[in-house]
C-alpha cells in the first residue's frame, strides 16, 4: 500500500510544541485523533527520528514528515455549482464566497464546499501545496462569513500568495456590524490569539505562550441606536480573528453564535450567523508583479439590515 507524503518545517514560534498539536495545526485536514494513530503506527518522522509519542516536543527548524496510507484518502467529488467570480486568469481566481458555504471538505461537508465547486470549474488547474482536501486554497474564511477569497491555480502562484500572507502584505478589509455603540472612531486591537481552553470551538485572546500574535485595525463607519458598522483591516490572519477581537472589546459581531451572545441585543431580522464580510482583497499578482485589488459586493442580507437601521 502506497503512502501520501506530507512535509513541513517547524518555525520559530512553534518551538517546543507537542508534535500531535503541531501536525494538527499544520495539516488541518486531519483530526488530532487520526494524527495520534499515525504516530502510534510509526508514520510521523522528525528529521531522521520516527516519533512514537504524542508528547514529543518539536524544535525550530526540524523537518517533519507524515505518511498517510493512500487507501485512507477520500475522493473529492467536483460539484456543478455556480461561483461568483470577481477575477480569473491562468494563475488564480478571486471568488465572492456566499454565506453558509464551507471552504474545503471536512467531516459532514464532503461534497458541497467551495473546493468541490472549484474542482468542477477549474478541473485539474488548482495548486496542490495544501494537500488533497484543500486544492487551490491558500487562505479561508468561516462558513457564515461572506466575501473575497484568492484561489491559486498552480504552485508558483500559491507560493507567492502564501509568502505575501506570511509577510502581512496582502490587503484584507472586512465589513462588520457589531453590537453596541462603539464610541472611539478608530481602535487597534493587538493581542495573542489561541484556542480557548474551555471550548475547543472557540478562540480567545491569551498570552504569548499559548497563542499567536494578532492585530486588527477597527474603524467606525456608521453608528446606530444599538449597533455599529465597522471596517476591520487585518494585519495578521488568525482563526476567528475579527470575531475574537471585537468580542474582546465588548462589541461582538451581530449574529455570532460563538462569541459575545450579542450582549442581549436582538437583530431586527433573522440572521444565519455573524454579520461579517470580506470586502476588499489586494495583492501583488504572482506573474505580472502588478498590484490588484477587488471588492466583493455586500451581500443582500447585509444591505437589508443596514436599510432597517437607517429607517
Amino acid at each position: 500500500m502506497e503512502n501520501k507524503v506530507y512535509k513541513d518545517i517547524v518555525d520559530d514560534e512553534c518551538d517546543g510544541l507537542r508534535i500531535d498539536k503541531w501536525v494538527a495545526d499544520t495539516f488541518p485536514d486531519f483530526s488530532r485523533s487520526y494524527i495520534q494513530k499515525l504516530i502510534s503506527d510509526g508514520n510521523i518522522h522528525a528529521d531522521d527520528l520516527t516519533v512514537n509519542k504524542n508528547s514529543y516536543k518539536v524544535s525550530s527548524g526540524q523537518h517533519i514528515t507524515m505518511l498517510v496510507p493512500e487507501s485512507e484518502i477520500p475522493d473529492i467529488i467536483p460539484w456543478d455549482h455556480p461561483l461568483d467570480i470577481l477575477y480569473e486568469d491562468d494563475d488564480l481566481i478571486v471568488v465572492n464566497k456566499p454565506k453558509g458555504m464551507v471552504v474545503h471538505p471536512s467531516a459532514g461537508h464532503m461534497d458541497d464546499t467551495l473546493v468541490n465547486a472549484l474542482l468542477y470549474h477549474c478541473k485539474d488547474s488548482l495548486s496542490g501545496i495544501n494537500g488533497f482536501m484543500r486544492p487551490g486554497i491558500v487562505h479561508r474564511i468561516d462558513k457564515d462569513t461572506t466575501g473575497s477569497l484568492i484561489i491559486c491555480k498552480n504552485d508558483k502562484a500559491h507560493i507567492s500568495i502564501a509568502d505575501q500572507l506570511k509577510e502581512h502584505s496582502i490587503k484584507r478589509e472586512y465589513r462588520a456590524i457589531c453590537c453596541g455603540v462603539i464610541d472611539t472612531d478608530e481602535i487597534t486591537v493587538s493581542g495573542f490569539i489561541g484556542r480557548d481552553p474551555h471550548d475547543r470551538k472557540r478562540q480567545a485572546v491569551c498570552d504569548d505562550m499559548h497563542g499567536k500574535k494578532a492585530v486588527t485595525h477597527i474603524k467606525v463607519l456608521n453608528r446606530f441606536d444599538h449597533f455599529t458598522e465597522v471596517a476591520c483591516v487585518l494585519e495578521t490572519g488568525r482563526t476567528h480573528q475579527i470575531r475574537v477581537h471585537t468580542d474582546h472589546i465588548h462589541h461582538p459581531v451581530l449574529g455570532d453564535p460563538l462569541y459575545g451572545h450579542d450582549l442581549g441585543l436582538k437583530a431586527p431580522m433573522k440572521l444565519d450567523g455573524q454579520c461579517l464580510h470580506a470586502y476588499i482583497i489586494g495583492f501583488i499578482h504572482p506573474t505580472t508583479g502588478e498590484y490588484m485589488e477587488f471588492k466583493a459586493p455586500l451581500p443582500d442580507y447585509y444591505d437589508k439590515l443596514m436599510n432597517i437601521f437607517r429607517d
